[in-house]
Protein backbone atom coordinates (compact mmCIF):
# COMPACT_ATOMS: atom_id res chain seq x y z
CA UNK A 1 0.00 0.00 0.00
CA UNK A 2 1.44 3.14 -0.76
CA UNK A 3 0.77 6.39 0.94
CA UNK A 4 0.67 9.48 -1.20
CA UNK A 5 1.94 12.97 -0.37
CA UNK A 6 0.16 15.80 -1.29
CA UNK A 7 1.63 16.63 -4.49
CA UNK A 8 0.63 13.24 -5.72
CA UNK A 9 -2.59 13.12 -4.65
CA UNK A 10 -2.97 16.88 -6.32
CA UNK A 11 -2.07 15.98 -9.77
CA UNK A 12 -4.23 12.44 -9.56
CA UNK A 13 -7.43 14.45 -8.46
CA UNK A 14 -6.74 17.55 -10.49
CA UNK A 15 -6.73 20.38 -7.63
CA UNK A 16 -4.20 23.12 -8.30
CA UNK A 17 -3.89 23.84 -4.70
CA UNK A 18 -2.88 22.67 -1.07
CA UNK A 19 -5.93 24.63 0.39
CA UNK A 20 -8.51 22.83 -2.34
CA UNK A 21 -7.83 19.40 -0.38
CA UNK A 22 -7.64 20.82 2.80
CA UNK A 23 -11.15 22.35 1.87
CA UNK A 24 -12.20 19.47 0.94
CA UNK A 25 -11.41 17.31 4.08
CA UNK A 26 -13.28 20.40 6.19
CA UNK A 27 -16.22 19.43 4.29
CA UNK A 28 -15.98 16.07 4.71
CA UNK A 29 -15.49 15.16 0.60
CA UNK A 30 -12.18 13.97 1.14
CA UNK A 31 -10.00 11.57 4.01
CA UNK A 32 -8.08 13.29 6.59
CA UNK A 33 -4.34 12.65 5.87
CA UNK A 34 -1.91 10.20 7.74
CA UNK A 35 0.80 11.48 9.84
CA UNK A 36 4.24 10.21 8.43
CA UNK A 37 6.21 12.49 10.70
CA UNK A 38 6.39 15.80 12.90
CA UNK A 39 5.60 18.13 9.68
CA UNK A 40 4.49 15.25 6.99
CA UNK A 41 1.06 14.19 5.97
CA UNK A 42 -0.25 11.68 3.33
CA UNK A 43 -3.02 9.74 2.01
CA UNK A 44 -3.65 5.87 1.10
CA UNK A 45 -3.49 5.52 -2.51
CA UNK A 46 -6.16 3.49 -2.44
CA UNK A 47 -8.39 5.83 -0.54
CA UNK A 48 -7.37 8.70 -3.43
CA UNK A 49 -8.06 6.42 -6.17
CA UNK A 50 -11.33 5.73 -5.02
CA UNK A 51 -12.57 9.14 -3.74
CA UNK A 52 -11.25 10.20 -7.48
CA UNK A 53 -13.23 7.47 -9.03
CA UNK A 54 -16.38 8.22 -7.18
CA UNK A 55 -16.06 11.91 -8.45
CA UNK A 56 -15.38 10.64 -11.98
CA UNK A 57 -18.93 8.29 -11.93
CA UNK A 58 -20.68 11.38 -11.21
CA UNK A 59 -21.78 10.70 -7.69
CA UNK A 60 -23.24 13.55 -5.59
CA UNK A 61 -21.52 15.05 -2.38
CA UNK A 62 -23.78 13.14 0.17
CA UNK A 63 -22.60 9.67 -1.45
CA UNK A 64 -18.89 11.29 -1.48
CA UNK A 65 -19.03 11.84 2.09
CA UNK A 66 -20.36 8.47 2.54
CA UNK A 67 -18.04 6.87 0.87
CA UNK A 68 -15.34 8.72 2.89
CA UNK A 69 -16.80 8.02 6.15
CA UNK A 70 -16.26 4.25 4.64
CA UNK A 71 -12.83 4.71 4.11
CA UNK A 72 -12.10 5.88 7.43
CA UNK A 73 -13.70 2.93 8.99
CA UNK A 74 -11.89 0.48 7.11
CA UNK A 75 -8.47 2.39 8.05
CA UNK A 76 -9.23 1.44 11.23
CA UNK A 77 -10.32 -1.90 11.24
CA UNK A 78 -7.56 -2.56 9.00
CA UNK A 79 -5.25 -1.23 11.92
CA UNK A 80 -7.42 -2.92 14.97
CA UNK A 81 -7.30 -6.14 12.46
CA UNK A 82 -3.20 -5.01 12.44
CA UNK A 83 -2.63 -4.98 16.18
CA UNK A 84 -4.77 -7.67 17.02
CA UNK A 85 -2.62 -9.98 15.07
Amino acid sequence: MAIWRIETCKIEAGYKSHASIYKLIREGLWTKPVRLGMRSVGWPEAEVTAICAARIAGKSEGEIRALVVQLHERRIKSLESLVLS
